[in-house]
């Protein structure tokens, strides 16, 4: 009777250990099911940034191009000095694959020259962040630094702006309102085409009429009028995916003043950094803002393209 008893019971514990078990098991379904596709969404990741590497900084720009920058080369007479000048000095760097950089100082009779470029490969530590959205992140934040200048109207635009406003609407004022108060002509064009706005401008290097030939530059230059536009610290769109150009000129105590124009610009997760600096030799003498920008953007450019190449 107890062995009758006894097997019943042991059945019956087995029965609940197994329906434990499906109970468990269908559990998990339940809870795998809860949230369909959520796997795939936890493994997906970001794309990754164009580059993986950087070039090396002091040979990444060529010996024609430092001459240029840097004019003072040519006039080091001792050879193995020269060779180290043109050669650069490397930046501290602790992984060559994030960041490096290159500066070169080189005195001549006229002016001191500086020339800094900086390299840095952004990588996004983040796997729903992609390499090329942290380094916009981070350039973002490198043109706030800058604080760049509200862009300034030239003179030109501002007046063709407000010309339709004063106009009177009749065809002579149309005509007038298409730019006067820049000296380009020595009066409004009359309906009758008396006054053509074209002659003066044509001989713009020989008459006081106009505007543009006393600033030196050719009537015909759209920039003629609009110098400080084209010069004033600005963002850059013909320069990677986004860059800008910075311009500082500054002075210290009895010291020539020395100006400092910065180009910087992005390309996919890599960011470039140039500064060139200049400081003449003699007091009173400005370095050129047009020279030097030329120079820094066109070096910008060919690392640019050294980088997509």
């Amino acid at each position: 009777m107890q062995r009758k008893a006894y097997v019943p019971g042991v059945a019956a514990l087995l029965a609940a250990l197994l329906a434990g078990c499906t109970g468990g098991s269908g559990d998990g379904a339940t809870s795998d099911d809860s949230n369909p596709g959520q796997p795939g969404v936890a493994t997906e990741a970001a794309e990754p940034g164009k580059y993986r590497t950087l070039p090396e900084p002091c040979g990444a720009i060529g010996d024609k191009s430092l001459g240029a920058l840097l004019p003072g080369l040519e006039e080091i007479a001792d050879e193995e000095q020269r060779e180290r000048a043109y050669a650069g000095e490397a930046t501290l760097a602790y992984d060559t694959d994030r960041k490096v950089g290159c500066r070169w100082k080189v005195e001549s009779a006229d002016a001191t020259n500086h020339l800094f470029v900086d390299f840095e490969r952004v990588v996004s530590y983040d796997n729903s962040v992609s390499d090329d959205s942290e380094a916009e992140q981070l350039f973002a934040e490198q043109v706030e630094a800058a604080d760049l200048p509200e862009p300034v109207a030239s003179e030109s635009e501002s007046e063709s702006e407000s010309a339709p406003e004063s106009a009177s609407g009749s065809q002579s004022a149309s005509a007038s309102a298409s730019g006067p108060a820049s000296g380009a002509t020595s009066g409004p064009v009359s309906p009758s085409g008396t006054a053509s706005p074209r002659p003066p401008s044509a001989t713009a290097s020989g008459s006081t009429a106009s505007g543009s030939a006393s600033s030196g530059a050719p009537s015909s230059s759209p920039s003629a009028d609009a110098t400080p536009t084209d010069l004033q610290p600005r963002l850059l769109d013909d320069l990677g995916d986004e860059a800008f150009v910075d311009d500082e000129l500054s002075s210290s105590g009895s010291t020539a003043k020395r100006r400092t124009v910065t180009v910087a610009f992005r390309t996919s997760n890599v960011m470039v950094t140039i500064e060139y600096a200049e400081q003449p030799a003699t007091l009173g003498v400005e370095p050129d803002s047009e020279e030097m920008q030329d120079m820094a953007r066109k070096l910008a450019s060919q690392l640019a393209d050294s980088l997509s190449g």
